[in-house]
């Protein structure tokens, strides 16, 4: 098949090294940060925070996270041109919610008459919150759709990128305390541009199973 789609698809793979002395270039970047902004979320609540990780500061941080386990992602912090932590809310409210509802009404999207009405949504919110108030689950997958998003965008631009489950929440929770604001993170996404030489996942071919092993038409 040949379509740009699938031929981002099929160049993009997880970069197990990066060339350090390579950056992204800020028009690049604002084309990133603009698509994480307009990712999709469950009834629109984007529950997230994106903390961009790029200075030498930051990235000496954010390495100190790894003092406890999950070194082998640890090289990619100082390497990779930037580290963007996807962060949500573990405790969406209504008020995060009229956030996003007042909003719909400045942009147009929303009568200020049917303010009230915008609210009936919130209820799917509230099927996944459990009874001391905590939606973790629920908002947590919100920023998988934005993660998905952010790694097309940045194979469309010939960014490559390693997604890091391997990080420790807890460190991340600590050493990120001011920036997160009871936000947590349990995922992040290191990109740039990988080494020529070294990454060895680069010249790998593709695997996927088969379409008639995952997709079922009816």
């Amino acid at each position: 098949m040949t379509h740009p789609i699938i031929t981002d698809l099929k160049n993009r793979y997880t970069a197990k090294r990066y060339d350090a002395s390579r950056r992204i270039p800020q028009t690049d970047l604002d084309v990133i940060y603009e698509a994480m902004r307009l990712s999709a979320s469950s009834i629109n609540s984007q529950p997230w925070k994106f903390i961009v990780i790029e200075s030498d500061a930051a990235k000496q941080r954010m390495h100190d996270t790894f003092a406890n386990k999950f070194q082998f992602n640890q090289p990619h912090i100082k390497s990779a041109s930037h580290i963007i932590l996807f962060a949500y809310n573990p405790a969406y409210t209504r008020d995060d919610y009229a956030k996003v509802v007042d909003k719909g009404i400045a942009d147009g999207r929303i009568k200020p008459e049917d303010r009230e009405q915008a609210f009936g949504g919130f209820a799917f919110a509230e099927l996944n919150t459990d009874k001391n108030g905590n939606t973790s689950t629920w908002t947590k997958s919100q920023t998988y759709l934005a993660l998905g998003n952010t790694m097309h965008t940045l194979a469309r631009l010939g960014i490559d990128s390693t997604p890091m489950e391997g990080v420790d929440s807890e460190l991340i929770g600590e050493i990120f305390k001011e920036e997160l604001n009871g936000f947590i993170c349990e995922v992040g996404l290191a990109i740039g541009y990988h080494h020529s030489e070294e990454d060895y996942n680069a010249s790998l071919p593709k695997s996927r199973l088969a379409a008639e092993d995952v997709l079922t038409v009816l």
